[in-house]
């Protein structure tokens, strides 16, 4: 198949490499011209368990330079989704279709008012990455990718999509409703990224650590709170898939964790900060995930002096 990745940060890096080991025809667009002159000089430097490898992928920076793709993947940040959508819009044509794996929610709509919602697919994946420099990185663990249509229609993309992964060796499974798959990634998310982003720990300690776990919980239980206040319904024991998720990419660094060491704006407003919105619109209390939201905005701000 012929696919584009857009973005060339931690995930966006692995897919590519991924997809284009297993044999695609494999574009990656990245805004940023010289990440794209050490990906197209050096590769794609994968480091796992020990062990080095480097994929050779076809980067570009011009999207004119990218011909139209049967699928376009987005792994931008959430706050540049509405640029990229525009991208993904050029690379798609007229029949491509396009997935999103962000963090966060407001993603998949995005992208549906640019290229229509029978043709744009959405997912979370457990894969974990850290970005070590322009086109290298730490896979720290593996995971199950789930995706859907994002029109609550037929799963057919879906599954010619999962059939493209699986080829590759990501393992994916469908889903009809990936609404409800987004939500508790969403909870997930709310309860690990703040925290570790914010303390300097790895995702690992957040079991690991008493006073790490309280506050995760507290953030993922208010969320589901406000799920149910929003009409969605989700599992039961996310308390526990929290702890799971955190343990299998122990050795992890969160993504907003990341950005924070770097000095780089965070998707808090699409994470916590998306919970506490809908909190406020529904006339409900969201103290720890605004308290979140508020810190990590505060350490933002800071990056500007």
């Amino acid at each position: 198949m012929n696919i584009a990745v857009i973005g060339a940060g931690a995930m966006g890096s692995l897919f590519a490499a991924l997809l284009a080991e297993g044999g695609h025809a494999l574009w990656l667009y990245e805004i940023q011209p010289e990440i794209v002159a050490a990906i197209e000089r050096d590769g794609i430097v994968i480091e796992r368990a020990g062990a080095t490898r480097v994929v050779r992928v076809a980067a570009r920076s011009e999207v004119t330079a990218i011909p139209a793709v049967a699928l376009v993947v987005v792994f931008v940040k959430a706050y540049h989704t509405a640029a990229a959508a525009g991208v993904a819009a050029r690379l798609a044509g007229d029949t491509g279709r396009v997935l999103t794996l962000q963090n966060g929610m407001g993603n998949a709509e995005q992208l549906a008012a640019q290229v229509g919602v029978e043709r744009v697919f959405a997912g979370t994946t457990a894969h974990g990455a850290t970005l070590l420099a322009p086109g290298r990185i730490r896979h720290a663990g593996s995971g199950a990718t789930t995706l859907g249509p994002w029109s609550y229609g037929a799963t057919e993309g879906a599954r010619d999509i999962a059939a493209a992964f699986n080829a590759a060796g990501i393992a994916v499974t469908v889903t009809a409703d990936v609404r409800a798959v987004l939500w508790e990634k969403l909870l997930i998310n709310a309860g690990i990224n703040a925290v570790t982003a914010l303390t300097g720990i790895r995702n690992g300690e957040l079991v690991e650590l008493e006073s790490a776990r309280q506050v995760g919980t507290a953030a993922l239980l208010e969320g589901m709170a406000i799920a149910r206040a929003a009409g969605v319904t989700v599992r039961a024991d996310l308390p526990t898939l929290l702890f799971r998720v955190a343990m299998h990419t122990a050795g992890n660094r969160s993504s907003m964790g990341q950005d924070i060491d770097r000095h780089r704006p965070t998707e808090i407003a699409a994470i916590n900060g998306y919970l506490v919105r809908l909190a406020d619109e529904f006339g409900i209390r969201a103290p720890v995930n605004r308290t979140l939201s508020n810190l990590i905005a505060t350490i933002e701000a800071t990056f500007q002096r």
